[in-house]
């Protein structure tokens, strides 16, 4: 016998944050209210929710650290007023002149920091139409993958790029997460081509509900997001999809649908030892 809850009601706060740190704490406090108001009880917003800045002089000017970070208190004032748990799906954290972390927080009922996790894969790309970023410029990469205990089972982390890159999620379903978090700020170029497809393969190759809130729209310094904010089950359907404005959509989150998943396709426990073998005849 188990106490553990088997249902819950899960809820993605979908924004278009510019480099007004106090209205993007407005506009995120209002929606994380409306998700709690709902009924939620996990609320998650998107990647650099507190800003979106591409000058790195003016990113490392408003970035503070986490010792005395005001918009982090102000999560976790929230998170304990409304007594949810209160994922904030990342924050550029101030670790030392020059090198910021894109952390991700998750907080619980009562405002503590249960979880912290700093994204891991670079987001270093020339797209086509001209768009250029390097992430790794500012960015400090994490060297951890993370899961954070919640009151219905692990949940792993991850942030934005990450997505695309699946050993990451195949190891936190094997070391016990049941959802996996991939809030993100997927670039309008990139999330027409492939947020969908890779969002849902992650969730069938790792049978885990994967929970992942998005910035949409476009954003003060011209850079435009994908949106669609999405949660799909371990079975790779979608079951709430938001569009490309600010906004909040949730889900139920059934854990006997999930334990049913898991029996009908084992594949979890089907990973085998191999050596990789590169045939063929050299030229002479």
């Amino acid at each position: 016998m188990t106490d553990t809850p088997v249902i819950f009601r899960a809820a993605l706060v979908q924004m278009c944050s510019g480099r007004d740190i106090a209205k993007n704490l407005s506009d995120a406090g209002t929606l994380i209210r409306q998700a709690a108001a709902g009924g939620a009880q996990y609320v998650q917003t998107p990647e650099v929710t507190t800003f979106m800045e591409l000058d790195k002089e003016r990113l490392f000017s408003k970035a503070q650290p986490e010792p005395g970070n005001e918009a982090l208190a102000y999560f976790q004032n929230l998170a304990s007023e409304l007594s949810i748990w209160l994922h904030i799906g990342s924050m550029a954290i101030l670790l030392r002149e020059g090198r910021l972390a894109n952390r991700a927080y998750v907080i619980s009922p009562s405002g503590t920091i249960v979880a912290r996790y700093d994204k891991i894969h670079m987001f270093d790309v020339d797209l086509p139409g001209g768009e250029s970023y390097r992430e790794s410029a500012s960015y400090e990469p994490g060297r951890h993958a993370v899961i954070a205990s919640l009151p219905w089972g692990g949940l792993g982390l991850a942030i934005c790029y990450d997505l695309r890159f699946p050993q990451l999620h195949r190891t936190l379903a094997q070391g016990g997460a049941r959802f996996i978090a991939i809030p993100a700020a997927f670039t309008r170029t990139t999330g027409v081509a492939h947020w969908h497809t890779l969002i849902r393969a992650r969730a069938i190759e790792t049978q885990c509900f994967v929970l992942a809130a998005a910035q949409g729209g476009r954003h003060e310094h011209g850079r435009e997001t994908y949106g669609h904010s999405l949660i799909v089950s371990p079975w790779g359907e979608v079951l709430a999809e938001a569009g490309s404005e600010p906004g909040v959509v949730s889900a139920v989150i059934d854990l006997k649908a999930q334990d049913e998943f898991r029996q009908r396709v084992p594949s979890l426990r089907h990973d085998r030892p191999f050596e990789l073998e590169v045939a063929g005849v050299k030229a002479g």
